[in-house]
């Protein structure tokens, strides 16, 4: 067993998350317009969360994590100051940059497209690009996002922001 690193007080933080949430969620009032209880997605969501995070709790507690992290960590440069942080938090600043142009666009692509793009271009550009994947990123981005479009729009009944591009609905 490993001591308690910077793994195991993000994962114990996420937990207590978790539990301050759920505990929140209990109390989100009862409608009965809807077909489904309305306390049953944020619990179902933060049970997932919950489990993911006892699951790293316990790769962190036995030093998998770092392990994992040692095997998979690019050289980064040892540039400081600012430009060194956004090389050491590249993929964080893209994933948000990514998310932010998705929420931009929303209105004009809509759920579908805009979240194929979105998976496409966070696969292609996280890690070691290389032009052979894109195809591969590609078929993940609309397989996923499309099963999870069509989960929602036709099993769910939840209409997802259709955006002015591709009207479907």
């Amino acid at each position: 067993m490993s001591r308690i690193n910077r793994d195991v007080v993000v994962a114990l933080l996420l937990l207590l998350f978790c539990g301050v949430f759920l505990w929140e969620s209990a109390h989100i009032r009862l409608t009965d317009y809807a077909s489904m209880n309305s306390r049953a997605w944020p619990q179902l969501v933060l049970g997932v969360l919950t489990l993911a995070s006892l699951v790293y709790l316990w790769q962190a507690v036995t030093g998998r994590v770092a392990a994992a992290e040692q095997e998979e960590e690019a050289p980064v440069p040892a540039e400081g100051g600012i430009l060194g942080w956004c090389l050491r938090y590249r993929n964080a600043l893209i994933c948000y940059a990514l998310f932010f142009g998705f929420l931009i666009t929303l209105d004009y692509l809509g759920m579908l497209l805009g979240g194929i793009l979105f998976v496409f271009l966070a696969l292609t550009l996280l890690g070691r690009p290389r032009l052979s994947l894109v195809v591969l990123h590609a078929a993940v981005a609309i397989g996923s996002v499309g099963a999870m479009w069509a989960i929602f729009t036709f099993g769910l009944r939840v209409f997802l922001p259709e955006g002015e591009l591709l009207r479907i609905y």
